[in-house]
Order: structure tokens, then C-alpha cells, then sequence
């Protein structure tokens, strides 16, 4: 690319948008989805157990419920750009090992293309894997922080002071640790 005019080929394109943070139309459906429902959660501890009117409070849980939905669903997208990765080297030598055996001895198929259909595999499961670790690892972290958050830091508080805190600094804390560099 030293013209600096050439355009990038399809295989560049989408090996650069394997590799990127963003994250495809489906994966983001499905952070945002996961995220809403894990960020509802809460609302039922706070009517069931805090007493808290759903009627009353009905705009406050649903302005937090749509930050926390935000947080956590960019939280998501961190963490599995993280482990992307990370899970495509660990799988690399199983994803090799079955796309040959599909392929077989194949004449018809040459080096290239035996090679993108390994790259394109192993993205693929690491895409899965990263994206389902995700959604795992930060609803249970977020779950922990809330309870945490609710029944020891925050007891004394009015129940609504506790939820808004509560949920904000659980999420707020996700998206946060989300963000920090792993050590290599």
C-alpha cells in the first residue's frame, strides 16, 4: 500500500473488521437484548423485597434500567474484544485440525484457500465463544455488585436512593473494569 491511493481487497476488509471493536448488527442486538433484561432484574428486587411501588417509581426504574442497559451492554462489547483474541490462539490448532479433516485431500482446493477457510473458523468460534463468555461473566459480575450494592453498602438508604445508586454504581463499575488492559 505504498500508493496510498489502493483500495483495500475484500479478504483486508474483513479480516480488519474481524480484528475491530466493532461489533456485527446481530452481536449488537444481542448485547443490547441480554443487557436489557439483565438490567431489569433489579426491578423485581426492589418491588419485591424493598417495597418500592412500581406505579410511583415507574419513570426512575425505567430511566435506570435504560442506563444500565447502555453500561452493560458496552461492558459486553469491551470484554469480548478482549477475549476474541486470546480464544482465537487457544483454538487455532482444533479448528486446523477439523477444517482439514472436512476438507480433506481436496485437489480442487489450493494452500490459499484451505488457509482462509481455517482464518475464517477460527474467527468464527472465537467470535461465538467471546461473545457468550461476555454476556456470562458480566451478568453474574453485574447480579453481584447489585446485590452487594443494595443489601450491604446501601441498606440504610431510602429504597430509592438504593436502587438508583445501586444500579448505577453496578453498572457504572462494569463498564469501568471492562475497559482495564489485561496483563500480558
Amino acid at each position: 500500500m505504498a500508493g496510498g491511493n489502493k483500495k483495500l481487497t475484500k479478504e483486508e476488509e474483513l479480516l480488519l473488521q474481524d480484528f475491530s471493536r466493532n461489533v456485527s448488527t446481530k452481536s449488537s442486538a444481542l448485547f443490547y437484548g441480554n443487557a436489557f433484561i439483565v438490567s431489569a432484574i433489579p426491578l423485581w428486587l426492589f418491588w419485591r423485597i424493598h417495597q418500592m411501588d412500581p406505579y410511583q417509581s415507574g419513570v426512575i426504574f425505567g430511566v435506570m434500567t435504560l442506563i444500565s442497559t447502555y453500561l452493560v451492554a458496552l461492558a459486553y462489547k469491551n470484554v469480548k474484544f478482549v477475549l476474541k483474541h486470546k480464544i482465537a490462539i487457544k483454538r487455532e490448532e482444533a479448528v486446523t485440525r477439523e477444517v482439514m479433516r472436512n476438507v480433506g485431500d481436496d485437489k480442487k482446493m489450493s494452500k490459499k484457500e484451505k488457509d482462509e477457510r481455517i482464518l475464517w473458523k477460527k474467527n468464527e468460534v472465537a467470535d461465538y465463544e467471546a461473545t457468550t463468555f461476555s454476556i456470562f461473566y458480566n451478568n453474574a459480575l453485574f447480579l453481584v455488585l447489585v446485590i452487594v450494592a443494595s443489601f450491604y453498602v446501601l441498606r440504610t438508604f431510602n429504597p430509592t436512593v438504593n436502587y438508583v445508586l445501586s444500579v448505577v454504581s453496578a453498572s457504572g463499575l462494569l463498564a469501568l473494569f471492562s475497559t482495564s488492559t489485561p496483563k500480558q
